[in-house]
């Protein structure tokens, strides 16, 4: 995987990278993790320009960030309070979850986008409640580039300041990812079983 990454920056330069970071949107095997600390590298040698790597980066994420926002409003609020209605008894959600996520979420919407950008686990999937909960899209679209631009410009630069060491940032921001993640799944838990105890 990494010498296919290699050999697609080396080839095709930032486009090869936005095209990589538009990948990774829907495989996650391609690892930005990998991805922009390596195009990082190739900053530090002289074969790229650092503030056009953290931009194609970005574009690509951006765009892939389109489509689940797309796809969320191809499913949109009726269907997903149907569904819920239908199935969310096993996650303890109601349809009237739905309309309060409307009224939290046209409130906090710009908030929430940004700061998911930086969190590992829901950075690609915080797109789609963007999308049926009717965000307009201006608005998902800046505040995606500016949590995506911070995100991808920090693990770029690690790569640039490391050098040939830039694989560490990979195995560095790897377990930090899966703490993460493992922590949101249990704090999603934890709110679900306090809920039912409530009710």
């Amino acid at each position: 995987m990494l010498d296919w990454i290699v050999n697609i920056i080396s080839s095709l330069g930032y486009l090869g990278i936005a095209f990589l970071m538009l990948l990774e949107n829907f495989f996650p095997p391609v690892s930005e993790e990998i991805i922009m600390p390596l195009a990082g590298f190739a900053a530090y040698r002289g074969e790229l320009s650092f503030p056009y790597v953290v931009l194609a980066g970005s574009t690509g994420t951006v765009i892939g960030a389109m489509f689940w926002y797309r796809i969320g409003q191809f499913v949109g609020k009726k269907r997903m309070r149907k569904w819920v209605e239908k199935h969310g008894k096993w996650l303890n959600l109601s349809g009237e979850d739905i309309d309060k996520s409307k009224h939290w979420f046209g409130k906090y919407g710009g908030i929430v986008v940004f700061f998911g950008r930086l969190i590992p686990g829901i950075r690609t999937y915080i797109s789609i409640p963007a999308g049926f909960e009717g965000m307009p899209l201006l608005p998902f679209l800046l505040y995606s580039a500016a949590g995506t631009g911070l995100w991808v410009g920090v693990i770029t630069y690690a790569g640039f300041v490391l050098g040939q060491n830039y694989q560490l940032v990979e195995k560095f921001l790897r377990p930090i990812s899966i703490f993460v993640s493992v922590a949101l799944f249990l704090g999603v838990g934890v709110w679900l079983m306090r809920r039912r105890k409530s009710k």
